[in-house]
This record gives C-alpha cells, sequence and structure tokens, in this order.
C-alpha cells in the first residue's frame, strides 16, 4: 500500500480469530521482498467455515504503529474493520489451495470492496 492509500485493514472472511502472534522487526520498505519476514507484523488466522486463512499485517518503513482490535476467540465478520496500520504498510493474505485467487499483482484493491479470491 501506499502513503497515499487508507491503511485500514479488514477480515477477508467470517470467522473465529484462531491465531494472533505479534513479531517486532525491522522497518525495510513494505514493498521489499524481506519485509514479509523481516519487518514488525501480526500474523492474524480466521477459523472460516471453508478452513483456516492466514494473514499477516506488516509495519513498512514510515510505519510507527499496526493496530489490531480483535482477540483470540472473537467471531469476525468478513469486511468488518479489524485494525490500521498507520503510515505505510503491507498486507500479505494467505490462503487455502482450494481458493481460486480473483485479484492479479498490479490490482489496486480496496479494502472490504475488492473480491480477493473465492472458494473454488
Amino acid at each position: 500500500m501506499s502513503v497515499f492509500n487508507c491503511h485500514v485493514n479488514r477480515a477477508p472472511v467470517t470467522g473465529v480469530l484462531s491465531g494472533y502472534d505479534y513479531s517486532p522487526g525491522k522497518k525495510l520498505a513494505a514493498f521489499d521482498e524481506k519485509s514479509s519476514t523481516e519487518n514488525e507484523q501480526n500474523r492474524i488466522t480466521l477459523e472460516g467455515s471453508r478452513g483456516p486463512v492466514t494473514f499477516k499485517q506488516i509495519a513498512g518503513v514510515l510505519a510507527r504503529r499496526i493496530v489490531f482490535y480483535p482477540r483470540p476467540g472473537d467471531r469476525l465478520a468478513r469486511g468488518q474493520r479489524i485494525g490500521i496500520i498507520l503510515f505505510g504498510s503491507r498486507v500479505d493474505l494467505f490462503v487455502p489451495d482450494e481458493a481460486a485467487l480473483a485479484a492479479r499483482p498490479g490490482d489496486k484493491v480496496k479494502a472490504g470492496v475488492t473480491e480477493l479470491a473465492r472458494w473454488k
């Protein structure tokens, strides 16, 4: 996401928050491939009706704070606001093999509106 984008994060599926891990880390540029493993981040897993969906909130070079509101055991609705990353960030979404990707590299997406993947 660009510093000019809105960095509100929304739940990708309806489900129960089954996993949440915070990892402190570096502040590399969010577009840097290494930021997915080396930057400060939250790794979140939702247990949906068709299996788990995991995503990460990843801080960028300008980001100073990642905010995540829900707690393990909370039930979340698809599109529900769950947090925000302040000033430059990245979100990685990991979907099961059974899902077909709808968004492609380079697509401009809008949280809670753009379809990223669908169950086959």
